[in-house]
């Protein structure tokens, strides 16, 4: 049996609508579209959001691991200032410090006769070494400069070894 049109139906259909029991071809080429364009969106939108922390690393500046934070701060809590003060973070370099005052550190040791890097350790194993009764550094009873009138120098008074705080 022929399937008859009905007579208020149009005799020529657009070439989009299709026939009952049939895959409408259009709407699974428009739901593809719909994913890739969520995907890409998707994609553009972390690659946008890890910019600042792409330009910090590529420089290796040391302010890469705020950098990096302040990225997912912002892209966790939708804030774009955070985004924003790790972009001129990345841009900026700041100046390092630490090595200019190792370089100084180092050149005191060398001073004092110690080896590289156990001016500290040297300091702290000579604290240690004391047995508990022992006085350790004098201290001045008196502000410097006060003096009791005899026209000696100051009085000086043992420190106590403190005991160790409990938390």
């Amino acid at each position: 049996m022929a399937e008859s049109m009905h007579p208020a139906a149009a005799h020529h259909l657009p070439s989009f609508v299709t026939p009952p029991g049939e895959t409408d071809v259009l709407m699974v080429i428009m739901g593809i579209v719909l994913v890739l364009a969520v995907l890409g969106f998707g994609n553009l939108f972390f690659r946008l959001h890890s910019l600042p922390e792409q330009i910090a690393h590529k420089s290796h500046k040391l302010q890469m691991e705020i950098v990096a934070v302040l990225g997912l701060i912002s892209l966790f809590t939708h804030m774009h200032i955070f985004w924003i003060a790790g972009l001129i973070l990345a841009m900026v370099d700041l100046p390092d410090f630490g090595s200019s005052l190792n370089r100084i550190a180092g050149s005191a040791e060398k001073m004092a006769g110690l080896p590289p890097g156990e001016g500290d350790n040297a300091r702290t194993a000579q604290l240690d070494g004391k047995a508990a009764g022992d006085p350790g550094e004098p201290t001045f009873d008196k502000a410097p400069g006060k003096h009791d009138g005899s026209g000696g120098k100051p009085e000086i008074a043992a420190q106590k070894r403190k005991e160790p705080i409990h938390v």
